[in-house]
């Protein structure tokens, strides 16, 4: 076979291939569930501010309601648990925006500092033992990184 044959050959398989790799990743979320969605957003939330909570909650619909189908991911750091604790003032708006598939992660080395267990969580929320290194994944993996 000739260079050019090579060559004309791994063009055809990269222009098969490629685009079922990109569509495989973003069909499956990082904790493996089914996402179809190639719009991923993810929020860093580090505040103890119940109005920045909301804030971030409408600002999270907003981008629903204009893109349609999108993977929403919320990583909540140091005081910024308050949002996702059960007695939250905003427990039930997370709840409602966990119903419509957005995904919150509580930082495990943020709980342990401030000895919070599980059970003062909202139930259904994600943890990560460190919520800095979720949030450099997520956006390795090509989520668009938002701190409001």
């Amino acid at each position: 076979m000739n260079p050019r044959h090579f060559a004309a050959l791994g063009l055809m398989i990269l222009l098969v291939v490629a685009p079922a790799v990109a569509s495989a990743a973003d069909a499956v979320a990082t904790d493996g569930r089914a996402v179809a969605a190639k719009n991923r957003i993810v929020f860093q939330v580090n505040e103890d501010d119940s109005r920045k909570w909301n804030t971030i909650l409408a600002n999270i619909g907003n981008v629903q309601e204009e893109l349609g189908r999108v993977a929403v991911a919320v990583v909540v750091i140091g005081p910024g648990l308050g949002m996702l604790k059960a007695d939250a003032l905003v427990a039930n708006r997370v709840q409602d925006a966990m119903a419509t598939g957005v995904r919150f992660v509580a930082c495990g080395n943020s709980m342990q500092a401030q000895h919070l267990t599980r059970d003062d969580m909202i139930d259904g929320i994600d943890y990560a033992k460190a919520g800095y290194v979720e949030l450099m994944r997520l956006q390795q993996l090509g989520w668009t990184y938002i701190r409001p």
